[in-house]
């Protein structure tokens, strides 16, 4: 779907009423129900398919100020999430009734189970054409029988339809303005629904912003890759100022450098891997995670014994790899080139960000390489005419969604206001008390934080 005709169908297709959810309790103190909607608000006279809703009520239904709808990003599932994280919305439940909902495809909703799991990369920082290529197949070969599986749902898996879900959601909750909370990817939700509906948007709050209007990659990846190199600098610092730093007295970068350069010139040797096991400079910049203080020691000392010739610490795979479904979605809102173009963009952001901030290239490649083609909503420039003020945050050390994404959004938005904070990714969620009263006073007065302020 061409940007200009998803464009006018996104504001020629009203939602028409809805009829209000059916709740019914579900355990842990939630409210479940669903909503039937066209599987392809392209061609709404077709088949339906079912949104899950939940519902953290209000402590006060008398009081409440309304329902606020809450996306935490991912993407992927929401409702398991809510029954595992409710202390993280309590505070809102004062004057609101917090409802969240599955994506479509994904949990509650009319669900989408791939029959193959998505290939799961340890070296994402892929070392070859060859080694993408094959790892590209794999990815190609789950995302085609993901297709497949999805039926009605195939190539709908967008921000673009899960916009209008949104706006459906609203009216049958009758809403006469949407008061939405979206984090991560959750931003990208927001965006969509802000160009699409931008009178129907009541206060929207968005959280450690992901650009979705900025198609020039280069222009996108830059932002990511200086935060990163920011937090490499932050780890070399850290290690000069701490006496428990493994690598105190000496220079971080310049040990850092020539790890990467020796395991370039001959992979460095494991032993705790197995016998023969080596790590190259690639798994070493897949598996270094410079983003949060509390890995640094741990780091510090792996890379002193890498110094010494023992690069065990790098054959640990840490982390889990994405829910299926969350890879089709991301690559559909945020479509990515292929090896040689990420290749070319590696070499372009080397000179900027020669250490580590290069690597903001891979992820993405990661997720995206060989999928399928399908119908996507790419990063284009915003316009919202009549969108009320939108309160944006962003940490100031997150990589992931790097605060000069929010930044751009908020100089886009008509009258919406940028809170700078000295923390990462998920603030509000990951319980920052000056955020979260930010984002209290805006949510339920209206109250955006003074031109410039921060949270220290």
């Amino acid at each position: 779907m061409n940007i200009a005709a998803s464009l006018i169908l996104g504001a020629a297709l009203a939602v028409a009423p809805v009829t209000p959810p059916s709740w019914q309790d579900c355990g842990d103190g939630l409210q479940c129900a669903q909503l039937q909607v066209p599987a392809d608000w392209a061609r709404r006279s077709g088949p339906e398919v079912a949104i899950g809703l939940a519902k953290l009520p209000a402590r006060d239904q008398a009081r409440k100020k309304g329902v606020l709808l809450v996306n935490t990003g991912g993407p992927g599932e929401q409702i398991a999430l809510l029954r595992q994280a409710k202390q993280a919305f309590a505070d809102l439940t004062e004057w609101f009734d917090v409802v969240i909902f599955d994506p479509r495809g994904f949990g509650g909703s009319t669900a989408i189970h791939c029959p193959i799991p998505a290939p799961f990369a340890t070296e994402w920082v892929f070392p070859t054409k060859a080694a993408y290529d094959a790892y590209a197949a794999k990815n190609h070969t789950f995302g085609q029988a993901c297709a497949e599986e999805a039926g009605v749902l195939s190539g709908t898996l967008n921000s673009w339809q899960i916009a209008h879900d949104m706006e459906a959601i609203r009216q049958a909750l009758g809403q006469a303005r949407l008061t939405y909370f979206g984090n991560s990817h959750g931003t990208v939700l927001g965006q969509a629904y802000a160009e699409l509906f931008p009178r129907r948007v009541g206060r929207m709050y968005l959280d450690s912003v992901l650009d979705h209007t900025t198609p020039d990659l280069r222009a996108w990846l830059r932002p990511r890759a200086k935060a990163l190199e920011g937090n490499f600098a932050r780890f070399a610092a850290w290690c000069r100022s701490t006496v428990t730093c493994a690598l105190h007295g000496k220079d971080p970068v310049a040990v850092w450098d020539e790890v990467m350069a020796r395991a370039r010139r001959e992979p460095v040797p494991a032993p705790e891997a197995g016998p023969g096991a080596r790590i190259s400079d690639t798994q070493i910049a897949s598996r270094a995670t410079f983003s949060f203080a509390d890995t640094w020691e741990r780091l510090a000392a792996g890379l002193a014994r890498a110094q010494a010739g023992d690069a065990s610490y790098f054959a640990k795979v840490e982390g889990a790899p994405d829910p299926d479904l969350s890879r089709v979605v991301l690559c559909a809102d945020l479509p990515y080139p292929g090896y040689d173009q990420v290749k070319k963009l590696e070499t372009a952001l080397r000179r900027e960000t020669p250490h580590i901030g290069w690597r903001a290239v891979w992820p993405m490649a990661n997720h995206c390489g060989g999928l399928p083609a399908t119908r996507t909503y790419p990063p284009h420039p915003v316009a919202a005419p009549g969108l009320p003020p939108v309160l944006i945050a962003g940490g100031e050390h997150d990589d992931t969604t790097p605060p000069a994404d929010g930044r751009r959004l908020a100089g886009r938005l008509p009258g919406a206001r940028y809170l700078k904070a000295a923390g990462g990714h998920a603030l509000y969620l990951s319980g920052d008390p000056c955020v979260r009263e930010h984002v209290h006073r805006y949510l339920v007065g209206g109250r955006l934080p003074p031109a410039g302020t921060t949270c220290e």
